[in-house]
C-alpha cells in the first residue's frame, strides 16, 4: 500500500512540475516576445498619430 501511495504522489508531483514548467515557458515567451512587440506597436502608433495626422 505504501508503494502505491508513493507512486501516486510521484505521479502528482510530475504533473504539477510539468504544469509549472509549461506556465513558466509561457510567461517567459510573453516577456521575451509579447512585451517588445507591444512596445513596438505602441511606438508605431505614436509615430503615426504624431507625424501623419
Amino acid at each position: 500500500m505504501l508503494r502505491f501511495v508513493d507512486d501516486l504522489a510521484g505521479a502528482i508531483q510530475d504533473l504539477l512540475f510539468g504544469a509549472v514548467k509549461a506556465a513558466s515557458y509561457f510567461i517567459a515567451g510573453i516577456l521575451l516576445v509579447g512585451a517588445p512587440l507591444w512596445l513596438l506597436a505602441k511606438l508605431l502608433e505614436w509615430i503615426s498619430q504624431t507625424f501623419y495626422t
